[in-house]
């Protein structure tokens, strides 16, 4: 299997990126980033691109792929709603809507959250966003797309987040961490798990597209 990874250097796409590279199956990565992640792996290939909202000036390089694992994504506190939108659904459908085209029998999964909601009806703008987002998605014309709904994500193997706040939050939690995610498999995860039931899912597909928490986990 030949996979697409975007938001590689991010702590879900770090724990995603790493079980690619572990998987037998998986022939090869290509992650498409801003910046390094500092990986060095036979399988992995780096394609450095600034502008994620334009992909024309690299398309011959996003060809020839067996699923997207899109794990790029950003936290909605003190964000301006706008800016959200667009960093959240646009810059997500520029890619999906560029590489649907270029690979139309591909598997695209997309790493949402849980709170959200497809319906219109959610009670926060984030949740709503992310709800437009996945329906967007679902509408491509994929051979097949899956919404990832992890709640809260522990990070394993040495993977931290780029964000300060959330880096604080896991050092002050981290003794309980492990236990919650085996506690409360409806709410909590790890970095392995998420990366390890997307490639399942990539693999052999699953019976709903909307996979939350605990489905994440049982996968």
């Amino acid at each position: 299997m030949n996979v697409l990874l975007f938001g590689a250097t991010g702590m879900v796409g770090q724990g995603v990126l790493r079980e690619c590279l572990l998987d037998a199956d998986v022939t090869g990565v290509l992650a498409v980033v801003r910046q390094p992640s500092g990986r060095r792996h036979p399988k992995l290939r780096e394609l450095m691109h600034a502008d994620f909202y334009d992909y024309s000036a690299i398309e011959s390089e996003l060809t020839g792929f067996d699923a997207c694992l899109f794990c790029l994504g950003v936290s909605s506190a003190g964000m301006p709603a706008e800016r959200y939108r667009r960093i959240t659904c646009d810059l997500t459908l520029a890619a999906a809507t560029t590489v649907a085209r270029l690979n139309p029998a591909m598997t695209f999964i997309y790493v949402s959250g849980m709170g959200t909601d497809n319906t219109g009806r959610a009670r926060t703008g984030w949740g709503r966003v992310k709800g437009e987002t996945e329906n967007a998605l679902l509408r491509l014309p994929f051979r097949a797309a899956y919404m990832f709904r992890p709640g809260l994500i522990v990070p394993l193997d040495g993977i931290k987040s780029k964000t300060l706040w959330y880096r604080v939050f896991y050092i002050a939690t981290g003794p309980v961490l492990p236990w919650l995610a085996k506690a409360i498999p409806s709410l909590v995860t790890t970095t392995a798990q998420v990366g390890r039931a997307m490639l399942a899912v990539a693999k052999h597909g699953a019976p709903n597209p909307i996979l939350e928490n605990s489905d994440i986990n049982r996968i």
